[in-house]
């Protein structure tokens, strides 16, 4: 299967956006849509990645950012 690019992405949303309301959106209604597709994408990932992760993962992950936070030069 070939992988698409985001820009195929964006213009088939676009596409099917267009489709949906029967009209030429405006570019409020684009930056709302877009702006609402990415966010529910963005809402699974972080969880779909947690859930996928094994605890020795996450620990490492999470012992990376600790060591980050307190290593800071204020």
């Amino acid at each position: 299967m070939k992988k698409r690019d985001k820009e195929d992405f964006t213009k088939d949303a676009f596409r099917v956006f267009q489709e949906a309301i029967g009209e030429k959106p405006s570019k409020n209604q684009i930056k709302a849509a877009m702006s609402y597709m990415g966010r529910m994408g963005g809402l699974k990932g972080g969880k779909a990645r947690a859930e996928s992760l094994s605890p020795d993962r996450r620990k490492e992950i999470a012992r990376k950012a600790a060591q980050k936070r307190w290593n800071k030069n204020d």
